[in-house]
């Protein structure tokens, strides 16, 4: 029987008792509770909308309680838990097994197992080898305002009727796991007031696929236009619990409504592990953990047809829903279909308000370990290594809670915590779930914290730096800045920002902001590339050690040139989508031979520079012939990112122009890749950072479509001074009477020609009264650093 066709309609056996899927729906929570009921309303109202559920039926509420009510088992669990201070760890815990231990040796009241039997029967339609998953649904769970997920069992390849019976109560007894007995208390919910619906659901085979949790939002930042997807071999569970690293996508929702290209980013996971079925019918050891062949783990789980189809049915759930959401799925490795296990409401970015919080260090440590950064918060205390349940009682309030994996029966310590360190899981295990609903920084997928880590010694745990959570020997002092988003002035000026880091960009999109002036390619060449792009180039002629280790880097992907070209196209478009519709200012790259001879294999094309700063740089870079097909390549990302994407808010930035004529030849080697100014909306401009810029602003604007100023080399190279030179640092200064005579050159010269014209250094934030002289120039833009934009905004809004 297929896992999406239909078993029956109506109800199976008493009504009271047991109810399929199909005939269910938001308004049935109270029944079935808010999973079971959520599943019930996508099988109603989304299977023609493409949106693929396995079929299944719920046990009732009402049926739950009977089985309590009618044995005496509620007035005993009543009693049990009246006067249980649930901060006690030892008392929560021997409470909650003598609970689960009765509820698990209850049998059934007969008219239920035989409505249950009989349900079981026509979903399995006599197919013996059916496999199936019981899952728990509480009347208090996945409602908008509250995180019951994961709190109750959920119990996969369950086959017989026997082991379906057991599994249920299994099920019933977890709505007295610890976690969920605490998580009633502190939000105020009555135990009685929950009940418990067992849905019984065909598995789908990601035993031999794969399977992961979707977010229809970014879990970190909250950004509203993309869908965050994570994805694993094997069973959903060991991403949910964090017993894997998955692979990282993120989607880009409006290319998705308008059939374009729209996967913004790829990361691949260590997916060092899947969870398989075993042999075995015995509820509880149906599962296991084995390990991935490393040539698997180095390739992505999912394909870009497979991610996108992902993308689309999650869309069209939160389209039906009205609200972000929270979703787990599943690829069946015998038909490569993709399915929807689960869908509930995302509970914590949806909840946030209108202004930001922004953490950020103003000390140094040394980095200890690294991994996922879940939230954008620092925090610090004394590391605190467990490795199982029973070591609570050594747990102090503010202490750095670090495991192996933090299951989610620790809540109750975990809500003490200062900050969360793993050695496993991603960024949407229950873990990061939890740490994210508390507030509170997380760093999962470290791999060896509990070893790296010393119990008793001060961290400061720091996920405020972008998609890579890091640890630091001791206290690192870090401030807090809280910006209201809604409540910011007028000025007569565009703030832009300088954004060089894909991983930050949605959480940068939160500031003020009138889009990015200055989006450096060398950033994100050297972040999410790390090779010269010429070993890129000439891979088969490398010596074979080094072959070896860029071989490495690429695997997942099709070629070397397909590794370099997506690369920056997912580092130019996540930038492009967060700041989308306001105009996004790429620079092409501008690394100094220095600087590109760090990359991996660029010590073989790099010449050796006495003074790299004015050499082999910018546009006589890009024009040369041994740079090329580099050049091309750059191209080539932008070009996709523009065109088959439809990011047309990028426009292009040419650095460090000597002459007329290099410009026009810059602006010509872009046209003949594609990239065209003027066509399809393409702005290109170049930036004002050399004395002859300004002396001949009018000839350089011929070519080009305004003026983006780069102070800093500006300044340096009027007064003729190394900005790296300790020795006469001291006399460096945008406001020297030369450099503001060139500056007001150069702005003359765009406002006279209706060009634009702005500033992406950091002289403005550095010098209030050079960005008040910019404002009586006319200056159209300042695009700043994005812990100095509401400062500098604040300070300009001043009469």
């Amino acid at each position: 029987m297929s896992t999406d066709t239909a078993a029956g309609t109506g109800t199976a056996g008493d009504g009271d008792n047991v109810r399929w899927f199909a005939e269910l729906g938001l308004g049935d929570l109270e029944i079935v509770g808010g999973k079971n009921a959520s599943l019930g309303e996508m099988i109603s109202n989304l299977a023609d909308a493409g949106v693929s559920v396995p079929d299944g039926f719920a046990t009732t509420a009402s049926a739950y309680q009977r089985f309590l009510g009618d044995t005496g088992l509620a007035a005993r669990i009543a009693d049990r838990l009246r006067a249980l201070d649930t901060d006690d760890v030892r008392a929560l815990s021997a409470a909650g097994a003598e609970i689960r231990r009765e509820v698990v040796e209850q049998t059934f009241p007969p008219a239920l197992e035989a409505d249950i039997r009989a349900a079981y029967e026509k979903l399995a339609g006599g197919d013996a080898e059916a496999s199936f998953a019981v899952r728990s649904s509480a009347t208090a769970e996945d409602l908008p305002d509250a995180s019951f997920a994961g709190q109750q069992e959920t119990f996969l390849n369950v086959r017989g009727i026997d082991a379906v019976l057991t599994a249920i109560r299994e099920v019933f007894a977890s709505l007295y796991n610890d976690r969920a007995i605490a998580y009633r208390v502190h939000h105020g919910f009555e135990h009685e007031a929950v009940s418990l619906s067992a849905g019984v659901q065909r598995m789908v085979r990601s035993d031999v696929g794969a399977s992961g949790v979707v977010f229809t939002m970014d879990t970190e930042s909250g950004f509203r236009d993309a869908v965050f997807v994570t994805s694993a071999y094997g069973l959903g569970e060991g991403v949910v619990q964090g017993a894997v690293n998955p692979d990282e996508f993120y989607v880009y929702k409006p290319a998705l409504a308008a059939g374009r290209p729209a996967i913004l980013k790829r990361g691949v996971g260590d997916k060092a592990t899947k969870m398989v079925y075993t042999d075995s019918t015995e509820v509880g050891r149906t599962t296991a953990f084995v390990d991935v062949d490393p040539a698997e783990r180095r390739l992505l789980s999912l394909t870009d047809d497979e991610v996108t189809d992902l993308a689309r049915q999650a869309v069209r759930i939160e389209e039906h829903y009205g609200r972000p959401m929270d979703i787990e799925w599943g690829k069946d490795g015998l038909t490569g279909k993709i399915y929807i296990l689960q869908a509930r409401p995302e509970t914590v970015q949806s909840r946030a308000g209108t202004s930001t919080e922004r953490y950020r260090l103003t000390g140094a440590g040394e980095v200890l370990i690294e991994g996922r950064a879940i939230g954008q918060k620092i925090g610090a205390g004394n590391v605190r290594v467990l490795t199982d349940i029973d070591q609570m009682n050594d747990f102090a309030p503010g202490d750095v809670l670090v495991a192996d994996m933090t299951d989610p029966d620790w809540e109750p310590i975990m809500k003490r915590a200062a900050a969360i360190v793993t050695n496993r899981g991603g960024r949407t295990c229950h873990a990061a779930i939890i740490a994210r609903e508390l507030g509170i920084p997380a760093v999962v997928g470290t791999g060896t914290a509990t070893r790296a880590l010393a119990d008793g010694d001060p961290v400061t745990v720091s996920c405020a730096e972008g998609d890579t959570g890091l640890v630091y020997a001791g206290q690192v002092d870090f401030e807090v800045e809280e910006t209201g988003l809604d409540a910011m002035p007028e000025i007569p000026t565009k703030i832009m920002m300088n954004v060089g880091t894909p991983d930050q960009a949605f959480a940068f999109s939160r500031l003020p902001h009138a889009g990015v002036g200055l989006a450096r390619l060398e950033f994100i060449i050297n972040r999410q590339i790390g090779i010269h792009p010429r070993a890129l180039l000439e891979l088969d002629t490398l010596d074979a050690p080094l072959k070896a280790q860029i071989e490495e880097r690429i695997v997942a992907y099709p070629s070397a040139r397909d590794f370099f070209v997506q690369r920056v196209a997912e580092g130019v478009s996540m930038i492009a989508a967060a700041f989308a519709p306001e105009p996004v200012i790429v620079r092409m790259s501008d690394f100094k031979s220095n600087e590109y001879a760090n990359l991996l294999g660029g010590e073989l094309y790099e010449p050796h520079e006495e003074n790299p700063m004015l050499g082999y740089r910018g546009a006589s870079r890009y024009l040369s012939a041994d740079f090329a097909e580099c050049f091309a390549m750059e191209c080539e990302a932008l070009r996709h990112v523009r065109d088959e994407m439809g990011l047309t808010n990028v426009k292009i930035m040419i650095p460090f122009v000597r002459t007329v004529a290099e410009i026009e030849g810059v602006v010509r080697l872009l046209g003949e890749h594609g990239l065209r100014r003027g066509e399809n909306d393409l702005s290109v401009v170049m930036m004002c950072e050399l004395p002859s810029n300004a002396l001949l602003a009018g000839d350089f604007l011929e070519h080009v479509d305004g003026f983006s100023i780069g102070s800093n080399d500006m300044t340096q190279l009027t007064l003729g001074l190394d900005r790296d030179s300790a020795l006469v640092a001291g006399g460096f200064d945008e406001r020297d009477p030369a450099v503001l005579a060139l500056l007001e050159m150069a702005i003359s010269a765009c406002r006279e020609r209706g060009k634009y014209v702005g500033i992406c250094g950091q002289g403005p934030s550095d010098h209030p009264d050079l960005a008040r002289w910019l404002l009586d120039q006319g200056i159209e833009s300042m695009s700043l650093n994005p812990d100095t934009v509401v400062d500098t905004w604040l300070h300009l809004a001043k009469p």
